[in-house]
């Protein structure tokens, strides 16, 4: 990589490099990262112009979705990071979401796929995550040979990150959490 990455938040004001991303060639157009976000009701609305509207009203409505990372003035990848509440159930365990964020896809422009990037924005996502009290972050990795679900990343991937597995979820999936200490207070 010949440009160290810099990563920022999907906001309103960022959702025209959200776009562009997501509009160029060989990308998520087709879900708009909608998949694991969608209510009932939007759930019935499966094109494309409907997913990309309701991922445009979350960020500008303030709903965090996630990161992207660039190459200088470039979006080049996407890493979706937000309080597992904002999605519809990603695990079946019925279990509190206080606290746990959820990385739940990436998405990297062909030309710069297997150059690390995902490492990094598990490491950003982390980062992202601990800045606005996450207590867990959990992650749905999927091993190197699967046939789906691939975008959700790959357990060594995760382990060398330090999640550690917690279960599984459908055939594929592995739950994987990284528990976040809370920051040290001064006593001064």
């Amino acid at each position: 990589m010949e440009k160290p990455l810099a990563f920022h938040e999907v906001s309103a004001e960022r959702w025209p490099d959200f776009e562009r991303l997501f509009e160029a060639k060989g990308s998520p157009k087709y879900c708009w990262c909608m998949a694991w976000r969608a209510s009932s009701a939007e759930a019935k609305e499966a094109d494309d112009a409907s997913r990309k509207a309701a991922m445009k009203e979350r960020v500008c409505s303030g709903t965090p979705v996630g990161l992207l990372a660039y190459a200088g003035e470039e979006p080049v990848a996407w890493c979706s990071i937000a309080p597992r509440s904002t999605y519809r159930r990603l695990v079946g365990d019925q279990s509190a979401d206080d606290g746990i964020w959820s990385i739940a896809c990436f998405f990297v422009v062909r030309r710069l796929r297997g150059t690390g990037i995902s490492r990094q924005l598990i490491a950003a996502a982390v980062r992202h995550a601990r800045s606005h009290g996450a207590k867990m972050i959990e992650a749905y990795p999927v091993d190197a040979d699967s046939p789906s679900y691939r975008f959700m990343g790959f357990v060594p991937v995760f382990a060398e990150a330090g999640f550690a597995e917690v279960g599984r979820e459908g055939k594929r999936r592995h739950v994987m959490r990284l528990k976040l200490s809370s920051p040290r207070r001064s006593n001064k």
